[in-house]
């Protein structure tokens, strides 16, 4: 029998059962795939996070990601539920102050920020921010959403953009249409499918509060309909800003995203936008808690 060390970790969240709930599974090296699936359905959490060993001397370790139906190429709140893991359960904040991650999409720097000797956030640098165009009738889309056509914010294009897995993009007026938002699931996932897209992000800039970006994210094409927050679609919608010139390609930009309060799972991404010529380096960071530690028998 194998035991292998399973943890759920709240991530972007200081508060337990806020924000997105990761499973975080170590010992991979001992599982077949087929396994870390079964493992991934059986957790049935938005994403699950699998940890091997790497034997490439640029990297620290190697992982997987795996949703309840099949396996993404990234995941933005398993990786900081992960390396808040390793931070704070294994004492690697105290030994060094960051590690890297090879994915399938390529290698993450992670860095832990510290305030008196304690992990405050985990901030990872994901992959370079691309777009895409794409067409779709607003009424379709609509439709899609469950928000009314009027709420469509046409002072910004819908696109695709990724920083690893790639998203559609739908800006909307308000907060509450948002949160009113009522996808049809089956046909959004079919969508989603077809154009091979990870998930559907909404967003607007009208927030409350002290936050600069409110958003919403709906995957029922990977076997999630709604993730609470999530730190690739975000990281994917600040790289879009950049490119399409809605934020600084001078200075650097910091943005504080909400997500999560339509479902009562609220949660915080801190985003750093840094510019780079035509390109941008996009981090982004927060906080965790880990809420369940356990050993699962095969």
């Amino acid at each position: 029998m194998r035991e292998i060390r399973v943890y759920h970790v709240d991530a972007f969240t200081s508060e337990k059962f806020g924000g997105n709930t990761a499973g975080v599974v170590l010992d991979a090296e001992k599982l077949t795939e087929a396994e870390m699936q079964s493992i991934a359905k059986e957790l049935n959490l938005p994403e699950s996070v699998f940890l091997f060993p790497s034997t490439n001397s640029a990297v620290d370790y190697k992982v997987r990601y795996f949703t309840p139906t099949e396996e993404i190429n990234f995941c933005g709140h398993a990786t900081v539920g992960l390396t808040w893991v390793l931070a704070n359960e294994f004492g690697l904040a105290e030994q060094k102050d960051g590690i890297v991650l090879e994915t399938n999409v390529g290698n993450i720097p992670i860095i832990w920020h510290k305030e008196n000797g304690k992990v405050t956030k985990v901030e990872m640098t994901q992959v370079a921010p691309s777009t895409k165009d794409f067409e779709i009738d607003l009424q379709v889309l609509s439709e899609l959403i469950g928000v009314n056509k009027e709420s469509i914010d046409s002072t910004y294009p819908i696109k695709l953009a990724s920083t690893g897995n790639w998203h559609l993009l739908v800006p909307i007026k308000t907060v509450s249409a948002i949160n009113e938002a009522s996808p049809d699931f089956k046909a959004l996932g079919k969508q989603n499918k077809e154009h091979q897209l990870a998930t559907t992000h909404l967003y607007t800039f009208n927030t409350e509060n002290d936050y600069d970006l409110y958003t919403r994210d709906f995957a029922p094409g990977i076997g999630i309909d709604e993730d609470p927050v999530t730190g690739a679609a975000n990281g994917a919608l600040a790289g879009f800003l950049y490119l399409e010139g809605i934020l600084s390609k001078k200075d650097t930009t910091n943005l504080k995203i909400a997500q999560g309060d339509a479902i009562g799972r609220p949660g915080t991404l801190y985003v750093t936008v840094v510019p780079v010529g035509d390109k941008a380096v996009i981090k982004v960071a927060g906080e965790a808690t880990i809420t369940i530690r356990g050993i699962l028998s095969i």
